[in-house]
């Protein structure tokens, strides 16, 4: 049942492509907002990293469960 909704394709790519992207540019943006407040550039307050890490996390832990019920078969 999952696997379905996981391969389910938007614009010719699966649901858990998407997925994926979204991660990457989640992890590479909270990098970003972490590395630019060490630096003393503080456009983004530092605040938002836990936020963004938590996010990720969650988008990751999603990811992860479509791809592994492509596999699975679950």
């Amino acid at each position: 049942m999952f696997h379905a909704f996981a391969l389910t394709t938007f614009f010719g790519l699966p649901l858990v492509a998407y997925g994926g992207l979204t991660t990457l540019v989640l992890v590479i943006f909270t990098a970003t907002v972490g590395f630019l407040n060490f630096k003393g550039i503080h456009t983004i307050p530092f605040k938002w990293h836990p936020v963004l890490a938590l996010i990720t996390i969650t988008v990751a832990i999603i990811h992860g469960f479509f791809g592994l019920s492509i596999f699975l078969n679950f």
